[in-house]
């Protein structure tokens, strides 16, 4: 996964609260293989009628190359389904501002490179105001914590290590992996300080 610190798009406006993980991907589009792209099934059921033709008064239908998603509170609620998250990156969205968001969700999307910014229900107000049915550039600065979105400019909450993994495309395991050689350390502690804790063999590794 690349990883990213600063992002130049368009963003809209989601006016929905509670947007859960079945809204954003319709569990019967999971068998689909992830190779052939979830992005098609994002929020499917609000963008498509019945018949299967596009809702055109639906956020997604009006600015299709939108990047930046800002919503109300507890976005990604319900399942813990990763495809929800892929669903998002799939289509290219690459943040959402909201006040608050499902906490497996979040985790997923910082996983997967989707930023989760966090901004204050005032805050997300006021831009879905000014947005209305249309759209505004937007820049996203990891680095600075900020969201800058028309005119205006605003601190997310964002956890330091979530940061970093974003930053420098990195998952669980890569962040491990990035502190290798103090986990190594730690264990060469460990065994000569208690080698009476350790099984036989284990010295060797």
């Amino acid at each position: 996964m690349s990883g990213w610190a600063r992002h130049e798009g368009l963003a809209v406006a989601l006016d929905r609260e509670n947007v859960d993980t079945d809204q954003l991907i319709p569990a019967r589009f999971m068998s689909t293989p992830r190779a052939e792209g979830y992005g098609r099934f994002l929020l499917h059921d609000l963008r498509f009628d019945a018949g299967g033709a596009p809702v055109p008064s639906f956020v997604l239908n009006r600015a299709p190359g939108a990047s930046v998603l800002v919503t109300r509170r507890n976005f990604g609620s319900g399942s813990s389904r990763e495809a929800a998250v892929y669903a998002l990156v799939d289509y290219g969205i690459r943040a959402v501002l909201a006040p608050s968001f499902g906490d497996i969700f979040a985790s997923n999307a910082v996983n997967n490179g989707l930023l989760p910014a966090r901004i204050e229900a005032d805050a997300a107000d006021a831009l879905i105001a000014a947005l209305g049915q249309g759209t505004a550039p937007a820049t996203i600065d990891l680095a600075a914590g900020t969201a800058t979105v028309g005119d205006t400019t605003l601190p997310f909450a964002l956890d330091p290590v979530w940061r970093e993994k974003l930053i420098n495309g990195w998952d669980d395991i890569d962040l491990t992996r990035h502190h290798a050689a103090a986990i190594a350390a730690y264990r060469a502690r460990l065994a000569a300080d208690r080698a009476w804790a350790i099984p036989r063999g284990e010295h060797a590794r």
